[in-house]
């Protein structure tokens, strides 16, 4: 039996104290450390997991035996904690998105190739059953020609995000699922933001993007609405997918008139058919997303978010806000997704569309 992989985590707020939790749980990992400059949080995650606390992830890294770490400090922290991590030979993953600039997730990747550590990003609604299932279904033609893909991702104000707005802590998460859904890259944007509630950063994100099919996106995305709503819709020639990310629910509504034409009958246009919901088995994403990250670092090869995703999303991001500033429509190089493209560490890279 393989030895659990000994894990630590880099900032134990809102999302990494999952992440320690899901380590501490999982056979293939045990959770040896935590570090987090909040006294009262990296106490009350060790005590509870029976794990050491640092006030400064270097001395955890200079004290403890680590073989992978999550990093879910506040986003302009990632760049330099990863590279410290992957110099001590430890892979790692960052929670999304991957950093706050271009160069700076660049830096990360070349790292990650240098000393031959793995670098997972945490898009985490990748790991969701429901898109998982989309993707396949997707996949067989169920739905025909794409026409459109619609986000929405809108919620209350959260005060534990200080350094990026939502374009980067939201939108990064709906621009790699689209990519990855319909196998196409994003070839022109705009994009509309507004600053409300947040000193510094946008709160309100209303972007189109047209892939380099045709397909048309549109981006709902804010810190604005009393209520939390994750949504995702593809429109096609034979319907409509419809998936609620919060209750991992994938639903078809059909258009009538394509079956009719399908089973050769004279209809023209789009009918209201049959409504199905599919049966899908509940998972906890966090959970299948690090079993995924750490089948990674013992394997070096599986279906990991890598850096070279986490980038793109990045890229998109930087450019939707600089259609905003610019108030103009952004023309982007082409550009073919390929999801989850990791290698055995060491192992000659593949090469890597440029972003830019």
């Amino acid at each position: 039996m393989t030895k659990p992989l000994r894990a630590a985590v880099l900032g134990v707020g809102s999302m990494g104290a999952n992440h320690a939790r899901v380590y501490a749980r999982m056979p293939l990992t045990t959770l040896v450390a935590v570090a987090d400059l909040d006294p009262q949080l990296r106490e009350r995650i060790s005590r509870t997991y029976k794990a050491n606390a640092y006030n400064d992830y270097r001395d955890l890294l200079a004290n403890e035996e680590i073989d992978i770490v999550t990093i879910a400090l506040p986003t302009h922290m990632h760049r330099q904690a990863a590279l410290d991590v992957m110099k001590a030979g430890v892979h790692v993953f960052v929670e999304k998105p991957l950093a706050e600039s271009i160069a700076s997730g660049r830096t990360m990747i070349e790292a990650s190739h240098q000393f031959g550590v793995v670098l997972g990003v945490g898009h985490i609604e990748r790991y969701n059953p429901a898109v998982i299932a989309l993707k396949e279904r997707l996949e067989t033609g169920q739905l025909g020609k794409i026409y459109q893909i619609h986000a929405r991702r809108i919620g209350p104000f959260p005060p534990r995000i200080q350094d990026v707005g939502v374009v980067l802590d939201l939108a990064t998460h709906e621009l790699n699922v689209m990519e990855y859904l319909t196998g196409a890259g994003i070839r022109r944007l705009s994009a509309e933001v507004k600053h409300t509630l947040h000193d510094k950063h946008e709160d309100m994100l209303s972007g189109i993007v047209r892939f380099d099919d045709g397909i048309v996106g549109m981006l709902d995305v804010n810190w604005l609405t009393p209520t939390k709503i994750r949504q995702l819709s593809i429109l096609g020639e034979r319907g409509m997918f419809l998936v609620n990310y919060l209750t991992q629910e994938l639903w078809f509504y059909e258009n009538r008139s394509a079956r009719d034409r399908w089973l050769g009958l004279a209809t023209v246009g789009v009918s209201e058919g049959e409504v199905t919901k599919y049966e899908l088995e509940r998972v906890e994403p966090l959970r299948a997303e690090l079993e995924v990250f750490a089948e990674a670092a013992l394997h070096g090869h599986n279906g990991l978010v890598n850096g070279e995703e986490g980038l793109r999303a990045v890229y998109l991001a930087e450019q939707l806000l600089r259609a905003s500033r610019e108030q103009s429509v952004v023309k982007l190089p082409p550009y073919v997704p390929i999801p989850a493209l990791t290698t055995r560490p060491n192992a000659p890279k593949p090469g890597m569309p440029d972003p830019a």
